[in-house]
């Protein structure tokens, strides 16, 4: 009797077990995944700090807005698919999708070799450049007078290369920060002397502060901005090829005017 309580006791165990296992299957399903009739639910990561690309929309409440929330939606309507946009700072967005965290990142993003190695890229949708911003009151007009200067960058971003490159150059001393708003507020609080921005951003904040101003590096551009994806991704393809469409029905052209004042 003591033996068949113990085999019964065993079954009842394994039963247990395997249920609990499947729940746990369950729960692990990739992030696009969706139940049939519904479109699939993809993550996406941004750092929303970045107007007029990526930014909250504080007058009407938390809503992100902006060039690239304008192009994730077009393309996920085409596409099929909806988006779950999650913020966070631009250092951590490489790695999120790496831990497969996210599924595609948009956050003006310059595709570039280094980042190849870790994340795939789209085709590119939008080329900048970059600007040196300073304070009026303490303006700096030329690529020599950054000599003996403070040069404030954002954590992770192209500009953060640039900025490692113009230190071979020149003796600046380099500051990293985690938000464009927080170059700005110590420029102004006088702990660093100039930052490195991307131009169209740039000119965007010098419209609602106008302490600042700045100059464009005219002898190169960045390699382009383009969607990051998680390594052999199965949606890069798709998003491509509603890129691509995008660019040929001129809807890109469209979204450039309307967030950048471009032709």
């Amino acid at each position: 009797m003591r033996k068949l309580k113990v085999f019964l006791t065993s079954i009842l165990i394994i039963g247990l077990l395997a249920a609990c296992g499947t729940n746990a299957d369950e729960s692990n399903e990739p992030t696009s995944g969706s139940k049939d009739g519904e479109k699939k639910v993809l993550k996406m990561a941004t750092s929303a700090d970045y107007p007029p690309f990526e930014y909250v929309d504080t007058a009407n409440g938390s809503e992100f807005i902006g060039f690239d929330i304008d192009l994730v939606k077009a393309l996920a309507e085409k596409t099929g698919y909806e988006i779950e946009i999650q913020d966070m700072d631009f250092n951590s967005l490489i790695p999120a999708l790496q831990a497969k965290q996210v599924d595609l990142v948009l956050a003006g993003m310059s595709k570039d070799p280094k980042r190849e190695k870790n994340v795939d890229f789209s085709d590119v949708y939008f080329t900048a450049k970059h600007m040196i911003v300073s304070l009026k009151d303490n303006e700096i007009k030329s690529i020599d007078e950054l000599e003996g200067k403070t040069l404030g960058v954002q954590l992770g971003s192209v500009q953060e290369e640039k900025a490692n490159e113009l230190a071979e150059q020149y003796d600046i001393k380099i500051e990293n920060r985690n938000k464009i708003s927080d170059l700005v507020q110590e420029m102004k609080s006088g702990r660093i002397d100039v930052a490195i921005i991307e131009d169209l951003v740039a000119e965007e904040y010098f419209e609602k502060d106008k302490d600042l101003t700045g100059f464009t590096l005219e002898e190169e551009e960045e390699e382009g901005y383009a969607i990051a994806f998680q390594k052999d991704s199965d949606i890069r393809d798709e998003f491509n090829k509603a890129l691509g469409e995008m660019k040929e029905a001129g809807e890109i052209d469209e979204l450039v005017k309307k967030w950048l004042g471009g032709e």
